[in-house]
């Protein structure tokens, strides 16, 4: 009978320190804390303009060497590109490839 009133009081004191325990904040180890840093928003977006085969062919997935030329000799042979999209022209270029490489381009 005193185990069974012993493990009656026990209990709910060992369950009291466990919840305790697992809601207490976690505890940071004793290295300085990493200081914050703002950093600035730069546009990292590549121009289609000014860009030449060998960046066009390492930064855009999908375009590699003679796409990337595609895309200079196109430039030179029409002008400026106007707007992504215009990459539509381009042989070899489809939809599917400029929606993978929008948000990384750019028309300055």
């Amino acid at each position: 009978m005193r185990n069974t009133v012993l493990s009656y009081l026990l209990l709910p004191l060992f369950a009291s320190v466990s919840f305790s325990l697992s809601a207490a904040p976690a505890t940071t180890p004793a290295t300085s804390p990493a200081p914050v840093v703002a950093s600035q928003q730069t546009d990292t977006r590549l121009d289609l303009n000014s860009a030449d085969a060998g960046t066009l062919q390492s930064t855009l997935i999908g375009i590699g060497k003679t796409k990337a030329e595609a895309i200079v000799a196109y430039r030179q042979a029409n002008g400026p590109f106007t707007s992504v999209d215009e990459l539509l022209e381009i042989k070899g270029i489809g939809k599917a490839l400029l929606d993978r490489n929008r948000d990384k381009l750019t028309v300055n």
